[in-house]
């Protein structure tokens, strides 16, 4: 049967107010573009009317701007999962004005099949090609588009020709089976495969939009001094565990969060003589990944997106025969499932807004109340990894915040579950230590000099325990910004 074409307009149309619309894309890899901009437009007119317009939007993980910062502006999301980085719809949650559910992106497929937040109304899904038969190529992220392309009541594929229908066979798509009639995931390697390479829905149910929106990638920040030391301890840490016999000298998988962190860990692991070449079971495909793909130090990547600049995505076409045999791009239920990541030893590389002495991690907000970005995929691979690695600089805001402090504003991540941090100073391996123990290593391998002394203080006056907690001086580091603007102000209070 032929395929239905509309405008964009007349596409987003088809949503309506309070509807759940369910998009493609991991990052701004992969994201409709032209649609939510239509609907945007279309919130804007009903609100001028009058009349309420919003929807609740579910993305595989944060967006471009054209999809979530569109919206935002236009007042048309209600409720927003399960993770962002939109500066307007950042504000917009942290003034309550956006209902926010932070969650672990691999679990979300399956909580939409098992209905815990409603009938999918409308997929939007980006493709690079679409047949008559339902067959939809995904661009450069994948996501939950498999999951609420088949469940919802309407799919509105934008057919991206920016993007080369060449893509095919890039991709590899499947849905697992929901307990309890789940088999184990049939990932036994980085580079196995077990699905299709494309999306097949019903083609009754599909509106197509053709555009030609370039994707919207911007690089990452330039390494600068303290994250290229962070990116050498961190290769230093794995020569290390390879020479003491703790780490494969064949080595393991590895995955890195999102930023210019991750990408200066790794260019220094590539500029290792000792590191042997190696494999990436990752959420998000980075330039440097792609550099080391080209260059050979990575052998194969497997990841949900190629968050790359349009700079590097457009080696990417220009070459896809070469990468075609050295990626595949999966759903985020495979891509950072737990079950794979303990199956394959992955280590997990992460990023912390802030730690605690003892080895508590916060990832999603700043000083315990305002969202940041969410914890994304980070907690998918620090339980189930060989290795758990967080990394941080030592400190932000020129000093005046130390990123290591008496008790995290908000865990995100427990002691139990993080077993190395890395900063420009050093490294804390916290494997097999005591709370106190730990604490000592922390501050000792990782906290700023102008931090040491009083981290000392603290945990030196604690009260005597399995952990040495003070409970009248925990946040003192935080009360001290917020009241002065500098944590080194922070002052120890005596027990009433």
């Amino acid at each position: 049967m032929a395929l239905k074409f509309v405008s964009a307009d007349e596409a987003a149309s088809l949503i309506k107010n309070g509807d759940n619309v369910g998009f493609s894309g991991f990052t701004h890899a992969g994201c409709p573009k032209v649609v939510p901009v239509s609907l945007a437009k279309i919130a804007k007119a009903e609100h001028e009317k009058g009349n309420p317009f919003k929807i609740n939007v579910l993305t595989g993980a944060s967006t471009g701007d054209k999809l979530d910062g569109e919206l935002t502006r236009a007042n048309a999301i209600k409720f927003r999962a399960p993770y962002q980085t939109n500066n307007d719809l950042r504000k917009a949650i942290n003034q309550g004005d956006v209902d926010y559910c932070d969650l672990h992106l691999s679990t979300l497929a399956q909580s939409i099949r098992y209905g815990l937040l409603g009938d999918i109304d409308v997929a939007v899904i980006e493709a690079c090609d679409v047949t008559e038969d339902g067959e939809i190529v995904p661009t450069c992220g994948v996501g939950i588009s498999a999951t609420v392309a088949r469940v919802a009541k309407v799919v509105i594929v934008e057919l991206n020709k920016w993007n080369p229908k060449e893509m095919r066979g890039l991709h590899d798509i499947i849905e697992p089976l929901d307990p309890p009639h789940r088999s184990a995931l049939g990932v036994f390697g980085v580079r196995d495969r077990v699905g299709t390479p494309y999306i097949k829905v019903d083609p009754a149910k599909i509106y197509v939009v053709e555009t030609d929106a370039p994707n919207e990638g911007h690089g990452f920040a330039p390494v600068d001094e303290v994250t290229s030391q962070i990116g050498k301890n961190v290769a230093n840490f794995f020569i290390k565990e390879m020479r003491e016999g703790r780490m494969p000298k064949t080595f393991l998988p590895i995955q890195s969060g999102v930023g210019n962190i991750a990408n200066a860990v790794l260019a220094a692991m590539g500029d290792s003589k000792e590191i042997p070449d190696f494999e990436v079971y990752t959420e998000v495909i980075q330039d440097a990944v792609i550099g080391l793909l080209e260059s050979g130090r990575v052998t194969y990547a497997s990841g949900c997106s190629l968050t790359v600049s349009n700079e590097c995505i457009e080696k990417v076409y220009k070459n896809l025969d070469f990468f075609k045999e050295r990626v595949v791009l999966r759903p985020s239920e495979y891509s950072n499932n737990p079950e794979i990541v303990r199956r394959l030893g992955v280590i997990a590389i992460n990023t912390a807004i802030e730690a605690d002495i003892f080895g508590n991690i916060n990832s999603t907000h700043i000083m315990g109340t305002k969202m940041m970005n969410g914890i994304g995929g980070s907690g998918d691979f620090t339980r189930g990894a060989y290795v758990s690695i967080f990394v941080t600089p030592s400190v932000a805001k020129d000093g005046k915040i130390s990123s290591f402090v008496p008790l995290v504003s908000h865990a995100d991540h427990s002691e139990h579950s993080v077993k190395v941090i890395i900063s420009e100073y050093g490294v804390a391996d916290l494997r097999r230590k005591c709370p106190s123990e730990r604490a000592k290593c922390i501050i000792d391998n990782c906290v700023h000099p102008d931090y040491r002394e009083k981290l000392y203080e603290y945990l030196n006056n604690a009260p005597q325990g399995n952990t040495p907690f003070d409970m009248y001086n925990a946040f003192a580091f935080h009360k001290a910004f917020v009241e002065t603007g500098d944590m080194r102000n922070a002052k120890w209070v005596e027990k009433a």
